[in-house]
Formats: structure tokens, sequence, C-alpha cells
């Protein structure tokens, strides 16, 4: 058996995509889904049984889950970086996380854990994702200190050499159409240039990069999922990895290739950037991946251009969007 935690969600679901397309359905998907539309990325998908989180921790806690355990997928966590509850994150990103990872060791499953690239913070200390330098790392955001916080604590615990935590860049892709004003750029790109014809982008604030300058590291969902089933079935890869293209582009960047795949002409526009994200926003974000190369995975990523193409024309184009 397979567990995915946030199995419903964006990465998760995606996951469990994954998984089904290797011929594997004997999947355990964990996920809160409440009034959430996230049920319909479950729909296209086979697994064998749904647990909502909190029964689901409470079997972890009393052992009482059957069967064997081939790995624990965890991608449930509240992904806000907007989340002001900062005990709501201590309890669900962080101790959570821990209890799902001893449980997950102690039965000899593999152990896949959602970190974040918002721990790198505003980008002064680098991208660097060897576990040397993680300590001196700042994040900006509660949500990117949750994640931190479990990356120092395997550390300290001495079991990075026993379980894979994943930083994530800016993911995009099927499958987050629940996420509301926490979708992806490219998303929104899509319905508002289909809307009004034209993409909106923050100005800039910092001198050292012009209006939609801002760079990111851009990763498409499928590149993300590609990594995850390689290290499934490579156990002896261990520690903390970026997951990024190790290329940061422009917003300028994305939103042409938004355009472009929907064959219209670029119209971009610029907009204040929002007082709560000023002092917090980051200008500059680019995966180091030597790490995760080094350890021998090869697969080229996607561009933006490739990724945002597939995107657009595969899904969000289609009565049926979802993986």
């Amino acid at each position: 058996m397979y567990i995915v935690t946030g199995g419903a969600g964006f990465i998760g679901s995606a996951m469990v995509w994954k998984l089904n397309s290797m011929g594997i359905d004997d999947i355990l998907v964990v996920d809160n889904l409440g009034t959430s539309e996230k049920w319909k990325n479950l729909v296209n998908r086979r697994y064998s049984a749904y647990l909502h989180r909190d029964a689901f921790i409470e079997r972890v806690r009393n052992r009482s889950l059957t069967g064997k355990i081939e790995a624990v997928i965890h991608m449930g966590a509240c992904s806000s970086t907007t989340e002001r509850d900062a005990d709501f994150l201590m309890q669900n990103n962080l101790e959570y996380s821990k209890t799902l990872c001893l449980f997950a060791l102690e039965n000899g499953a593999r152990f896949i854990n959602a970190s974040s690239a918002a721990t790198y913070g505003d980008g002064s200390q680098g991208f660097d994702d060897d576990p040397d330098a993680i300590d001196a790392l700042r994040p900006l955001n509660m949500y990117g200190y949750s994640k931190q916080l479990f990356d120092l604590w395997a550390k300290r615990q001495g079991l990075l050499g026993s379980l894979a935590s994943l930083k994530f860049f800016n993911v995009y892709g099927p499958n987050e159409q629940h996420k509301g004003d926490m979708r992806s750029v490219v998303n929104k790109a899509f319905h508002l240039i289909g809307e009004q014809g034209v993409m909106r982008l923050f100005r800039s604030d910092h001198p050292d990069f012009p209006d939609g300058g801002q760079m990111r590291d851009f990763v498409y969902i499928k590149d993300c999922v590609d990594i995850m089933w390689w290290l499934l079935q490579n156990s002896q890869v261990n520690g903390i990895f970026n997951v990024g293209t190790g290329k940061a582009r422009s917003w300028n960047d994305l939103a042409t290739a938004v355009f472009s795949s929907m064959d219209q002409p670029a119209n971009i526009a610029y907009i204040d950037m929002p007082l709560q994200l000023k002092g917090k926003y980051q200008n500059f974000t680019e995966a180091r991946m030597d790490r995760l190369r080094a350890a021998g995975y090869t697969v080229p990523m996607r561009s933006l251009e490739q990724g945002v193409a597939d995107y657009v024309n595969k899904y969000l184009q289609q009565p049926d969007p979802y993986l």
C-alpha cells in the first residue's frame, strides 16, 4: 500500500495520477475534503481507500493501520503563505509531519516529505539544498518557517539519511483549480486573459528588477511527480533536495508563454504590489539542482514554454481539466 497525504490536493493528486500511470492503485488517500472542490481531483483516479486526516493520524498513533506500507508520500499541509495562525501551522505542518515520519520509518516505508522553497526567505542566503546550509535560512512567512522546522528537526534527529524532503519551487499545472487565490499565476492568467484579454503583474519595488521582471523558478507538476517516482525507485537517495528547473524566469516570460499558448498577442498591465507583500516578496528564486543530479536524476526538466503549453492545451482548454 502507498499512502498519499494531501492526496486530493494539487501535488498529492498528481502523485496519485503518477502512481496510477505506473499501474499502482493500492493507494490510501488522506485529506480533509470539507466543502472544497478538491474531490474533483480524485474523480479520474484509482485508489483503494480514503481517510480524513484526523482519523488517519489517530490510526497512526494507535498503530491500527494494517497491511504492508511501501511508502508514505506526505504532501498534506496547509500551504497558504498568508496563513497567520502560527499555532495551527505548528500542529498541522510540523507535529503531524514528525509523527508521520517516525511512523513510516518504524514500518520500513519510504518517506517522502513536501518541504518548500519558502524556507529560503528573501534568497539572501542563496538556494543551496545542502543540509549544512539550512540552519542559516530565515523564512519570511510562517508557512515557510513550519517547513524549515521539519527539515531542521530531521537533521538534528539524524534522519536525513533515511528520508527525502523536497523543497518545491513555484509549481504549476492541472489539479490546482480548488486553490482559489493560491492557484499558480499560469492558471490565473489563463482565466483573466480569456475574460479580459489582459494579464496584470506586480510593479517592482526593487531597483534591480523591472516591472514584471521579478524572477522565479517555475516548475511543472509532471516534472515534480516524475522526481518523486524516481525517488520511490531509488530509496538509497536521501536528504533534502530542491525541486525546480534550475533556471529562473521572469513573470513577463510566464505571461508571454500563456498568451502564446492561447494564440493571443501579449497584453500585460502592471499594478502596485499589495502592502502586505512588501518586504516579504521574493524577487528572485532559482533552484540549485546539483545535488539531485549528482544523486543520479538525469531526466531533463520541461522549459517554461513547454510546461505552460501542455497545461493550457491539454487541460485548461479542455472540458475536463483534471489529470
